[in-house]
């Protein structure tokens, strides 16, 4: 009982300690670490700058920001795509069985199916476009590959053909350095990668991304999507003029 009020009265003393305020020390010679003549060598974190946009006109901007936020929305489909089809490799290579393979190759399919068909449907054209070459950048491979290597030859062909009727491909890859859309994908990613904006996950597609986004020197062309949007306004100004007549 003695040891326990010892305790006691220590840790009470302790306690009134530590409210008491910091004081300055008197510093003198003693203090000082660093004397003239002496070097610092201070550590700090690599911050990678990329070249400030330039726009040809202010109202490319607004294209610029269209397709940021297509890229947004179907980046973490091509993550979650990534990671399953990891977890599906290397599940197969400890199952010896062809049959119970196939069976377990069904279930992911039928689970990924239920998970994903409702979302996946809301994805626009150009959001599906997008999500087929992340998927090459992150798996390595095209989807068209990975449904080949997965499942079957025979269902990669009739998917792809599937894909084909809403001009969307499989086969699709990603080449930011020949391609101007995979390009300005690229930028939109890197520059949220600095801002931390999208969760990075290592691409096996090995390109020097970077170096890619940084050559362009900010410069932003996005032509082809204003013919885009061109083309769809006169579709919807003819079906406006023969609803009035």
């Amino acid at each position: 009982m003695k040891k326990l009020l010892y305790l006691y009265i220590i840790l009470f003393a302790v306690a009134i300690q530590a409210q008491i305020k910091d004081s300055l020390p008197n510093f003198n010679d003693e203090y000082i670490l660093i004397k003239e003549g002496d070097s610092l060598m201070i550590r700090l974190n690599e911050v990678t700058v990329l070249p400030k946009h330039k726009f040809k006109e202010k109202n490319d901007i607004l294209y610029y920001y269209w397709l940021r936020k297509k890229v947004f929305k179907a980046y973490p489909y091509a993550i979650l795509a990534a990671k399953r089809v990891d977890s599906v490799n290397a599940r197969l290579e400890r199952i010896d069985s062809k049959r119970k393979k196939r069976e377990y190759v069904k279930r992911v399919q039928k689970y990924l199916e239920e998970e994903l068909t409702a979302p996946l449907k809301k994805l626009t054209r150009t959001e599906g476009r997008i999500l087929l070459k992340l998927i090459h950048r992150q798996t390595g491979k095209t989807a068209f590959d990975n449904v080949k290597e997965i499942r079957s030859g025979w269902k990669a062909f009739w998917y792809n053909t599937t894909a084909n009727m809403f001009k969307l491909s499989l086969k699709s890859e990603y080449q930011p350095e020949t391609e101007n859309e995979d390009y300005l994908v690229e930028d939109i990613l890197q520059r949220a990668y600095i801002d931390e904006k999208l969760e990075y996950q290592y691409p096996k597609l090995q390109k020097d991304y970077m170096v890619i986004v940084s050559k362009s020197r900010g410069y932003v062309d996005v032509s082809e999507y204003k013919e885009m949007f061109a083309k769809m306004r006169k579709k919807r100004d003819k079906k406006t003029v023969k609803k009035v007549q």
